[in-house]
């Protein structure tokens, strides 16, 4: 059973995507959409992208994560197919209080994916095995 994301959000990213795919760029109405969403936190988001801070490691297997440098220097691994982040502001606005839909880091995942700008490493699966054991 896969994990959805809210509606509203669903909706927002979807187009988001379609407007880069027509003109390679996010319109100003859909950052506007994604402020009111999520506050602060998209700003913050946009932030990690400009800087190039998302990284997509895959291995032969198929597995897939993201590590996200984060604005403290420190790295987080976000799994992108169950919304979840290894970050503390994850675990306890999303989690435990319920008052966030996502954290900065995985909303930048999803933006980064949108705006094509992931940066790319393959790795074995062994490989990629320590690097979620290292957490």
């Amino acid at each position: 059973m896969a994990v959805a994301l809210p509606a509203v959000v669903e909706e927002l990213l979807s187009e988001m995507a379609a407007a880069v795919r027509e003109c390679a760029r996010i319109p100003d109405d859909h950052l506007l959409s994604l402020k009111f969403v999520f506050g602060s936190s998209a700003v913050q988001a946009l932030d990690l992208v400009d800087r190039q801070s998302i990284t997509l490691i895959s291995s032969p297997s198929g597995r897939r994560v993201y590590q996200v440098l984060g604005s403290s220097g420190k790295t987080y691994t976000c799994l992108a197919s169950c919304h979840y982040c290894s970050c503390p502001a994850f675990a306890f606005s999303v989690l435990r209080k319920s008052d966030s839909l996502l954290c900065k880091h995985l909303l930048a995942v999803y933006l980064s994916r949108i705006m094509g700008t992931c940066q790319q490493l393959h790795v074995s699966d062994k490989q990629l095995t320590d690097i979620l054991e290292k957490k």
